[in-house]
């Protein structure tokens, strides 16, 4: 292992691009029709924001919402990794757009997908949302 490398051997480079801003626990904020905009498939139904920072957010979403059946019939998400996606918050009566990064089967047909805003949505304006996010028990 290089001195430049971490203790699972990443680059430090790679490692300082990782997420670095903090992330604040929200109240289950609904999510409808996240929609891949490469091909604008609607990729699930609903889904619901836990955790949200001024670089992105976490969704869950539940299998019985996936819209696809190759997303059905599968214990992965892997595919859309790295796609540009759009989704309607209607507690806020708002469109959120941004960047699959990563998702994850936490079991009985639950997923997490990690999505970064886009590089178009100015730092002010994400800084804002995530004050005006709801925290656990303020709905």
């Amino acid at each position: 292992m290089d001195s430049k490398d971490d203790q699972r051997g990443e680059p430090m480079r790679a490692k300082a691009e990782r997420r670095l801003a903090e992330r604040k626990s929200v109240d289950a904020i609904q999510v409808s029709e996240l929609t891949s905009l490469s091909n604008y498939m609607v990729l699930a139904h609903r889904g619901e924001i836990i955790d949200a920072s001024t670089t992105g957010f976490l969704l869950r979403v539940h299998r019985k919402e996936l819209i696809p059946q190759e997303l059905k019939g599968h214990l992965s998400m892997d595919s859309v990794v790295g796609q540009q996606v759009v989704m309607y918050l209607p507690q806020m009566n708002l469109d959120l757009d941004g960047r699959v990064v990563r998702t994850e089967h936490l079991g009985k047909g639950v997923f997490e997908v990690a999505i970064d805003f886009s590089d178009e949505v100015p730092d002010y304006w994400r800084e804002c949302l995530i004050d005006l996010l709801p925290g656990p028990g303020e709905l």
